[in-house]
């Protein structure tokens, strides 16, 4: 069985594609895991904007498909662990899915999280588990530890810079803010896949 990642940001053009795409990048090596994105608000068929691709691109990775879909409850309900890029993107998909909450995070937070656990493989089911259960332990394990993983200063330390209509500038934060956390990320679900 498939473990479906969903990333959530509002027009669903520049966050979370990014996030989506490093994920799905990082993640490749594992073949049952999917990756998609969504927006709370989202530009329904709108491509990614060019400094974007341009900033995938020098990574190695093609945007150019990707179109923008609102999201939906189902959307949500089908997800395994969902990245919002925001706090708020975070409270909106709650509301819409309230059963989502354990498996919630915004991206930065599961990376600060995943950082405090360290390797998952220990906490997580015997190896007699399909790979996506010891996924699922893992995000249930960081639900958990949510509360006792260091904080940031400023509660927008958990947030990603949104840089739709910025500069070229806005959006080297924004992607220099997600792609560490996606790394972080693809690392804690690989290593409960593999223990």
């Amino acid at each position: 069985m498939t473990f479906q990642i969903l990333t959530v940001c509002t027009g669903n053009v520049c966050r979370s594609p990014a996030a989506e795409l490093f994920l799905a990048h990082d993640l490749a090596a594992l073949e049952s895991v999917k990756v998609s994105s969504a927006g709370t608000g989202a530009l329904i068929d709108h491509g990614i904007p060019e400094p974007g691709l341009r900033l995938l691109g020098a990574d190695g990775i093609d945007g150019s498909a990707h179109r923008g879909r609102q999201l939906t409850q189902s959307i949500v309900r089908e997800a395994d662990l969902v990245l919002a890029m925001s706090r708020e993107h975070r409270r909106a998909v709650v509301e819409l899915a309230p059963a989502a909450t354990r498996r919630t995070f915004t991206i930065r937070e599961l990376a600060r999280v995943a950082q405090f656990i360290g390797t998952a493989g220990d906490a997580v089911p015997d190896s007699d588990t399909t790979p996506e259960d010891r996924m699922r332990a893992a995000v249930l394990l960081a639900a958990v530890q949510r509360g006792l993983a260091p904080q940031p200063d400023d509660p927008a330390g958990l947030d990603v810079v949104d840089p739709y209509r910025r500069s070229d500038e806005t959006y080297r934060e924004s992607f220099g803010q997600i792609r560490p956390a996606a790394t972080t990320i693809a690392k804690y679900l690989t290593s409960a896949a593999r223990f």
